[in-house]
């Protein structure tokens, strides 16, 4: 079972959110958008931390390197903090630095 399908016991807080790469992002992920399903553990509310995780637990390390210098909008907004809760069929960018002017 992986960190992405936890438990069928917490099966009614799972959340399922579409993660969108851009950029350099997308070439390490090596797909431009993916659904990824989060079961927080005892009924606690997915974050976007668990939704960072998830995305990292589908790839490889190329991902893990890019990740680091993302930034990241929830349904349009920026993410300052990465425990914001998310809910269900919520839209995660990834956004990694631009270059340019």
């Amino acid at each position: 079972m992986t960190a992405v399908e936890q438990s069928a016991g917490s099966a009614k807080s799972a959340v399922s959110v579409q993660v969108r790469y851009f950029a350099g992002a997308r070439a390490a992920a090596g797909v431009s958008e993916e659904t990824v399903r989060l079961s927080p553990a005892d009924g606690a509310p997915a974050t976007v931390s668990d939704a960072i995780a998830a995305a990292l637990n589908q790839h490889d390390e190329k991902l893990a390197k890019v990740l680091p210098a993302c930034s990241f909008l929830l349904d349009g907004v920026a993410v300052r903090d990465r425990g914001t809760p998310i809910a269900a069929d919520a839209t995660l960018d990834v956004l990694p630095p631009f270059a340019g002017g």
